[in-house]
């Protein structure tokens, strides 16, 4: 088996393409952050962009879009010391990874790093939407919110993923709207009291994330209600398979999810390297 490292994305996207597309319900991080980096300027830490070939067939690949880990959703497990070593050499800074639990732990154990497993994820598809019913009304967000967006996605990360970077966190939402990304803001007397965000559909897929409620807004239906808007936007925006990860310590959100139509379907692990 041989690493191809790709040093731009058009022959990255020529090797694994329809094959990402082909199963997106798995690759769902890869696609979305690919599809980010097709149409935003380009910036100063370009993707990390690795295939692997057995015989001259492309067999699986590996991606990082900077700050993030690398995403190995598509790394087959027989290729995951090749990956390591390919990673010495060119992404040797590289925080951790991200993906399936069995491939995220093979790849972290086999970089012999010291690790913590930051986060754990249930992946969900959504089945039929049930929206709850629940004080407030949603809205769309535009970029007059893109303040209010920041602050909460900051304090999103803090709470969920304290290793995750935390900066140009307003500047972040401003290029996510800009890209046509949905952005829901449920209020109650007109104020936001939840706040829930949907890619935009790339190869019928969407995903719905982050989720947030603040502190003093909770446990009162608002997360789900939220949520259900930001799903029934995407499913009009024309996704086939509307998406959405749970944080598996938090047995209540993972409940909402299910109590609004979503079903589980895959493990995922996160893991950050204690340098």
């Amino acid at each position: 088996m041989d690493a191809v490292v790709h040093t731009d994305l058009a022959s990255f996207d020529a090797a694994t393409h329809d094959r990402l597309a082909a199963d997106p319900v798995r690759n769902t991080i890869a696609l979305t952050s690919l599809d980010r980096v097709r149409r935003l300027p380009a910036t100063e830490h370009p993707p990390v962009l690795i295939t692997f070939h057995d015989n001259g067939e492309v067999v699986g690949s590996l991606i990082r879009t900077p700050p993030w880990p690398f995403q190995a959703a598509d790394l087959p497990l027989e290729a995951v010391d090749l990956a390591v070593r390919t990673i010495n050499e060119v992404d040797p800074g590289a925080p951790g990874v991200t993906g399936p639990r069995e491939r995220s732990a093979a790849f972290a154990t086999a970089t012999g790093e010291n690790f913590t497993e930051s986060l754990t994820t249930r992946l969900y598809r959504l089945g039929t939407l049930a929206p709850p019913t629940v004080e407030g009304s949603g809205r769309m967000a535009t970029e007059d919110d893109v303040e209010l967006l920041g602050a909460w996605r900051g304090a999103f990360l803090r709470e969920a993923v304290p290793e995750a970077p935390n900066e140009g966190v307003t500047e972040a939402m401003r290029s996510s709207l800009r890209l046509g990304n949905g952005h829901v803001l449920w209020e109650v007397d007109g104020t936001p009291v939840a706040w829930a965000a949907a890619s935009l559909p790339h190869a019928g897929m969407t995903r719905v994330g982050p989720v947030y409620t603040p502190p003093e807004h909770r446990k009162r239906g608002y997360g789900a209600a939220v949520s259900a808007a930001v799903s029934r936007w995407a499913l009009d925006q024309g996704a086939a398979d509307v998406l959405l990860f749970a944080d598996l310590t938090n047995p209540i959100s993972n409940s909402i999810y299910q109590r609004i139509g979503y079903q589980p379907l895959d493990d995922w692990a996160e893991f950050w390297w204690k340098h």
